[in-house]
């Protein structure tokens, strides 16, 4: 008798693979304003001084969850609570400053330093200082490209980062723009934007042959930024400061020579203080060759309307330390349109 036929065994459904979820944002998940009642309760509650995480929620009014956890995670990320050890948190210095400020100085002072602290906050404001935050097309790009915010988180960041600056009052109205505060000379941790500056040049990969050309009025006083502040950034960058006055006009048509400097040069930087001609037309010359040009300006009037979806340094001679601020910013922003020349590119709009 024949052996019986075996039913042949069926396969065991596949397991639906678990859906990778994206890595945490390293921002805080909440503006500055509203994780400080946890240093406030902690002082009022506690004196400050350590306490379980669990502890903490009674101190704030809250339950201790999921939430309230992340907000934990917030007000670390600003530098406002710290762990002593393991699933203990106490209040900082830092947050002390802000709460129970010694000076009337004291708790703004804080606030900005809590800022520059919170990852990709910091980033975000160290690359636009002194500059207007562009439209929110243009912006919602940047945190997506450069600083990787995922696309489906940029609302969120967008909401905490505007609320932090303006808590920590670094942000003003120009125009119906924001302007972001340069303070990065006063609180910026030593060496920031030296080192910001050498991975900026490491990605450009800038030879200390390549030359930028400087257009600007030749008149003083702002023909005298040329050696205080443009070279000096130029060279801070690794390139090469040429100007036409100075470098190019020795020999040959004066056109001639201007043409050959811009289309040499692989990054411009122009001075649109005073509204000078020459240099609007010099400046025509480089956006019709599609070079990256650094835009700078005393003031938001002298920049030219169709200019000003392109980034645009502004600088105060009122500010002690405007000299100083303008140099490492031209030097960043001249790495920053080497690496990311669209930002830096004049588009004409579509007929």
């Amino acid at each position: 008798m024949a052996a019986e036929e075996k039913a042949p065994k069926k396969k065991a459904p596949k397991k639906k693979a678990a859906k990778k979820t994206g890595a945490a944002p390293k921002y805080p998940r909440h503006a500055i304003s509203k994780v400080l009642r946890i240093p406030e309760a902690i002082f009022a509650q506690n004196a400050g001084q350590q306490c379980t995480d669990r502890e903490s929620a009674p101190f704030v009014g809250v339950a201790y969850n999921g939430p309230y956890q992340v907000e934990l995670s917030s007000a670390i990320k600003f530098g406002l609570i710290h762990r002593p050890k393991p699933g203990h948190v106490a209040a900082t210095e830092l947050a002390n400053k802000i709460i129970r400020p010694q000076d009337p100085q004291d708790k703004i002072d804080g606030l900005r330093e809590a800022t520059l602290m919170a990852p990709d906050i910091s980033s975000v404001y160290q690359h636009y200082r002194g500059e207007n935050l562009p439209d929110t097309q243009f912006f919602n790009n940047a945190l997506t490209d450069k600083f990787k915010i995922p696309t489906d988180k940029v609302a969120e960041f967008t909401e905490i980062f505007i609320a932090t600056l303006k808590t920590a009052e670094l942000l003003e109205e120009h125009n119906g723009k924001q302007r972001v505060l340069d303070v990065s000379q006063k609180l910026a941790p030593e060496g920031t934007s030296d080192n910001t500056i050498k991975k900026m040049g490491k990605a450009a990969k800038v030879d200390s042959n390549d030359s930028c050309f400087v257009i600007m009025p030749f008149a003083d006083p702002i023909g005298s930024y040329y050696k205080s502040i443009y070279e000096t950034a130029i060279q801070t960058a690794g390139m090469k400061a040429v100007r036409a006055d100075n470098d190019i006009f020795a020999t040959g048509k004066v056109m001639d020579q201007i043409w050959k400097g811009i289309n040499d040069a692989k990054v411009l930087v122009a001075e649109l203080t005073n509204k000078n001609p020459n240099v609007y037309y010099e400046l025509g010359l480089a956006h019709a060759m599609q070079k990256p040009v650094v835009l700078v300006s005393s003031n938001e009037d002298d920049v030219p309307f169709d200019l000003q979806h392109i980034r645009v340094i502004y600088y105060d001679v009122s500010d002690p330390f405007w000299g100083e601020k303008l140099i490492k910013k031209v030097a960043e922003n001249i790495l920053s349109a080497l690496n990311n020349p669209e930002e830096a590119i004049f588009k004409s709009a579509p007929a």
